[in-house]
């Protein structure tokens, strides 16, 4: 069978009836986003395994509680977040793991000029968002990284939507004035 063809909430149903083999379908749609949650939250490979971990087992204990109400995705974002909330005051943050970077990698060019440029810019934007507040940081990897609506961002996070929208454009703005004369400004111009 072509797992990729089936919805997520027809694998949730699924689930819920006891076919709990078709877990591993959603945790291998979702690990990837999960973990880079995860590394937002505790910017260490360790912490974010643990945390990835710990999702899906809450997950699984908690499957027979989706209705259907939102998209599947939304339900484990919400989870993932309240996770990461509660989970973060527990845990130290040990210091940047070197994976950390890496976090929102794209396909590199194999020219040495053009990895060094995208590896600056990349690293100058990463910095730039840890410095945000935590709520705009928040809505704009949720908007940006994960690419989810506004509407959606509200159902995740609790937070009005007009809320969002002013966090998204509060936090470009920041960015904006923290990546005046960097390298970033300059590519953003062209």
């Amino acid at each position: 069978m072509n797992f990729d063809i089936l919805t997520d909430e027809y694998i949730i149903r699924e689930i819920q009836k006891g076919s709990v083999e078709y877990f591993r379908i959603i945790v291998e749609r979702y690990e990837n986003k999960i973990f880079s949650m995860g590394m937002r939250f505790f910017y260490n490979r360790d912490d974010s395994l643990d945390f990835t971990q710990e999702v899906f087992l809450k997950l699984f204990k908690n499957i027979g509680k989706y209705k259907e109400k939102a998209p599947f995705r939304f339900w484990l974002y919400r989870i993932a977040y309240n996770h990461g909330l509660n989970m973060k005051g527990k845990v130290t943050n040990s210091g940047t793991d070197p994976e950390y970077n890496e976090l929102y990698s794209g396909d590199l060019s194999s020219e040495p000029g053009k990895i060094y440029n995208e590896n600056a810019l990349k690293e100058a934007l990463i910095r730039a968002i840890d410095e945000l507040p935590e709520r705009y940081r928040i809505c704009l990897d949720f908007y940006f990284f994960m690419g989810l609506k506004y509407r959606e961002i509200s159902e995740i996070t609790g937070y009005p939507v007009n809320t969002i929208k002013s966090d998204v454009l509060r936090a470009k703005k920041m960015l904006r004035q923290t990546l005046r004369g960097t390298a970033a400004e300059v590519e953003d111009e062209m």
